[in-house]
């Protein structure tokens, strides 16, 4: 078989696939339409239309996941703790853990992916557009999506370290919980819905395939780490850190924006 007919395969079977999983939620339209609505649909050929786009665009994102995504994931997280790699050509470590700070580039990998693949995130981006809208301008879209990256950063690269040194999750998530109650009472109100959608946009179609991945790969490479056990939680702190980085950026802006209307007023 050609690779051609390769990829045509892969995207039939999953158009297969996606059509069963999306099956439920026409069948949920269509009761509601017809026996409790009890009205057509406008426009019914341009949406037939539509739902077949879908699931054409569907079943080549999930291809895409596993010929591109997961397999990138995989194998850095393999190359970034390679012992070869780690110890310079050295000898290795056999089956013990090696130092956390030999992972310093594994570190720097994690911040800048979960940085830029954030940045690139759709969802992210619409509510950003939508934030801006409502407010006016006070909150800046550029300003809320890097804010929103860079709590995803700094999550992901704790999360990894958390994966390595083999500590357990659910330190790491009481504590960021904690911390982010007792922030909430110093942000302005109007953030604070903002900023708990803003910890759930970041898990979406870009972010969620390569962090399920990289920790998934790091577990299954790291000596004494459990795939099942270890190699899950990135998600997890994906999404609370964003939170946490949304309410300090709001607190940042309004003292800056007290600070600017003082010196006006002197």
């Amino acid at each position: 078989m050609s690779p051609t007919e390769t990829v045509f395969e892969l995207i039939r079977s999953a158009g297969i696939g996606t059509l069963w999983d999306i099956l439920p939620i026409v069948l949920v339209l269509a009761f509601f339409q017809i026996v409790v609505i009890r009205k057509f649909l406008p426009h019914f050929k341009q949406i037939c239309f539509g739902f077949l786009l879908v699931i054409a665009g569907l079943a080549i994102f999930i291809v895409g996941l596993e010929e591109c995504i997961f397999p990138i994931g995989a194998e850095m997280a393999r190359q970034l703790t390679d012992p070869a790699f780690l110890t310079g050509g050295l000898s290795g470590f056999g089956t013990s853990a090696p130092s956390p700070t030999l992972y310093r580039w594994t570190y720097v990998f994690a911040f800048l992916i979960g940085f830029s693949t954030t940045l690139a995130e759709p969802a992210l981006i619409a509510v950003a557009i939508k934030a801006r809208e409502i407010t006016t301008g006070s909150i800046s879209e550029w300003g809320l999506r890097i804010s929103v990256a860079l709590g995803v950063a700094v999550g992901v690269s704790l999360g990894v370290y958390r994966i390595i040194v083999g500590s357990p999750l659910y330190l790491y998530i009481i504590v960021g919980y904690l911390f982010l109650l007792i922030q909430i009472r110093f942000v302005p109100k109007m953030i604070i819905p903002l900023s708990f959608d803003s910890g759930g946009v970041t898990t979406s179609t870009v972010t969620v395939p390569l962090l399920a991945a990289l920790g998934i790969g790091l577990a299954s490479n790291v000596p004494g780490r459990s795939p099942i056990l270890d190699g899950f939680g990135l998600i997890a702190f994906a999404s609370l850190f964003p939170m946490i980085s949304v309410n300090a950026y709001a607190m940042i802006t309004a003292r800056m924006a007290r600070a600017a209307q003082k010196k006006r007023d002197d």
